[in-house]
């Protein structure tokens, strides 16, 4: 155990740590030349797509030190905001932590928020500056910054240029000399922690784990302590670029476990393994519970297709712990599901990997977040879905949840960010000065204002240098009313939204006119109406498809055109009253967009 290093890379997004993991890699002949690319560790086509890691990425590397071999246990974190929860259980399994910082960027709001979390758990933290080659790099400004987050020595921070391989080797050197070596006993009773897991088809569910005390070997009885149910451990190994099989795992190490479990409901990441017949005395304390900040209504296209989009989801939160769902129904679109997710982006991923994992179509409707509502006979309801609101009348207030968000920016962008937070009615707390033309802006923010286009807004507005990263900070009371919109007179639940009174008459009417590109024309006049409880506040109108009935009459009395035009709109009516209008699922999206 003493030659044994478990440690995971944390940064902000896009500050280099794929890249320098792929070094790490190269550099200790962990992938061979033929096996080598980019973003060696993102196995998912969706992250090489768009240049992201969504998933944490366990390794072990072999790396030869002063004339003795040691096993290193690198674990790949992400950096965007909506996946910090993966982030928590790497650093749940590490005794230490590369804190890799961008030279042309210097620090920013993941950045913080990520260092918080591994000096929480009592890490080791190794300061890396990557992008050193870099025409715009700033080594000597970021390393001051670096030096007043962390309190360490100028000395302490490895300069490195992770595209080009420079450094690397001060970087082995300082996981071995630096980051202490796991504690634990091997022949003490089996405690190990599950941080990981995925569902295979031919195998079923394979839990990724690392052991904190004693040693698990193949064909041991094991118990899955959370869910009290108990395995026989077919198949056990360490991670390397493929899983590879052993006899046995040790303390301290990283390893994988396939037990034939086939139902994806008996794995929690977070869970305990510990043997049958020598259980260990308690159990390991996993991570954090995960806040959903973002809800949406998942409905498949097809109605026969509820309980596959069931086991579909239920295979995807064994690979993603931060997604929740139960189900729910909606008049509009039958029986669906209500999830939780971290944040826009993590919904999207989610919403992309069940199209191209699980082959599954799928309409997700307008995001919103949760709210608590005080009725007057005294109870309190959890709402996540406007159409659970009750009746006005029966409402003593609404609350609604709130953040503290620290925004980092250069000190010019300034005026136009505040703007945009007043705007969503944030309230500015705290500015902090950390160089001469970089700032750290701390607001208050309802969690309701954020949900749609803030981020997007906020890149834009500072040509992508702010940062933003945020957390829960309580509720607070909301003026809100439950906008309803009505196609052909029928409220379309799905559409419904909570929103502030002062905000209403304005979304409505944008709404309305959103919609009336995205519905297609009938035979007969489709009204698409914004509604607040009876009283219609906008209103836009499809036109129909109308034949010319009245190109065959050339000449005469008028009266002859007039019994044909009453004859045609006697039949349009009939056929609005039994008519149907399909909403695509472009129109759901749309309020999305409703500023583009």
């Amino acid at each position: 155990m003493k030659n044994l290093r478990n440690f995971c890379i944390i940064a902000h997004i896009d500050h280099g740590k794929s890249t320098l993991a792929d070094r790490l890699l190269q550099w200790t002949d962990t992938v061979s030349e033929r096996d080598s690319r980019e973003q060696v560790l993102d196995d998912m086509d969706l992250e090489r797509e768009r240049g992201i890691t969504i998933k944490s990425h366990a390794i072990q590397m072999n790396f030869p030190h002063n004339g003795q071999d040691y096993v290193l246990n690198l674990i790949d974190t992400p950096g965007h905001v909506d996946f910090s929860y993966e982030v928590s259980r790497a650093i749940a399994a590490c005794e230490g932590a590369l804190l890799v910082v961008d030279a042309t960027q210097g620090i920013q709001a993941q950045t913080i928020s990520n260092l918080y979390l591994a000096i929480e758990h009592n890490l080791t933290i190794i300061p890396v500056l990557n992008k050193i080659d870099m025409d715009a790099a700033m080594v000597d400004e970021v390393k001051d910054q670096i030096v007043d987050l962390l309190g360490c020595d100028h000395d302490e921070i490895l300069a490195v240029s992770a595209k080009t391989g420079l450094g690397i080797d001060q970087v082995l050197d300082a996981i071995v000399s630096r980051i202490p070596c796991p504690k634990g006993d091997p022949e003490a009773p089996l405690q190990a922690l599950i941080f990981d897991s995925f569902f295979n088809p031919f195998r079923g569910v394979v839990a990724y784990f690392r052991i904190f005390n004693g040693t698990i070997k193949k064909g041991d009885h094991v118990k899955f302590v959370a869910t009290g149910m108990d395995y026989h451990a077919d198949e056990v190994g360490i991670l390397r670029l493929k899983q590879e099989v052993r006899s046995a795992v040790y303390a301290g190490d990283v390893g994988y476990i396939i037990s034939g479990i086939k139902s994806s409901k008996e794995v929690q990441v977070g869970d305990t393994i510990t043997h049958v017949g020598r259980p260990c005395s308690e159990i390991i304390e996993g991570f954090l519970g995960v806040k959903p900040m973002v809800f949406a209504g998942i409905y498949p296209t097809d109605a026969d297709d509820y309980e596959v989009l069931r086991d579909s989801l239920e295979k995807l939160r064994l690979n993603d712990a931060a997604l929740s769902f139960e189900p729910e129904a909606s008049a509009a679109l039958g029986f669906g599901f209500r999830c939780g997710f971290l944040g826009l982006l993590h919904m999207e991923i989610v919403q992309e990997r069940l199209d191209r994992e699980f082959d599954m179509d799928v309409i997700t409707t307008v995001p919103n977040v949760s709210y608590k509502v005080y009725t007057t006979k005294g109870e309190l309801l959890d709402v996540y879905n406007p159409s659970g609101l009750p009746e006005p009348n029966y409402i003593n207030k609404i609350e609604e949840p709130t953040i503290t968000a620290n925004i980092i920016t250069k000190s010019e962008y300034i005026g136009s960010i505040m703007t945009l937070c007043v705007g969503k009615r944030g309230i500015l707390t705290n500015q902090v000065y950390l160089t001469t033309d970089r700032i750290e802006l701390t607001v208050d923010l309802p969690l309701g204002e954020i949900v749609f286009d803030f981020y997007d807004k906020l890149k834009s507005i500072s040509k992508g240098y702010a940062s933003f990263d945020y957390h829960p900070s309580g509720w607070q009371t909301a003026d809100l009313v439950k906008l309803d919109i009505l196609l052909n007179g029928e409220i379309v639940d799905a559409l419904s939204a909570l929103i502030t009174r002062n905000n209403a008459y304005d979304f409505g009417r944008r709404f309305c006119e959103k919609l009336k590109e995205f519905i297609p024309r009938q035979q007969y006049d489709v009204a698409i109406q914004a509604a607040i409880g009876a009283k219609v506040i906008a209103r836009e109108t499809v036109k129909a498809l109308r034949k010319d009935v009245t190109a065959k009459c050339y000449g005469g009395d008028i009266t002859r055109k007039r019994k044909l035009l009453e004859k045609q709109k006697k039949g349009k009516k009939r056929m609005r009253q039994i008519g149907n209008v399909e909403v695509p699922q472009k129109a759901f999206l749309a309020v999305l967009k409703l500023d583009s």
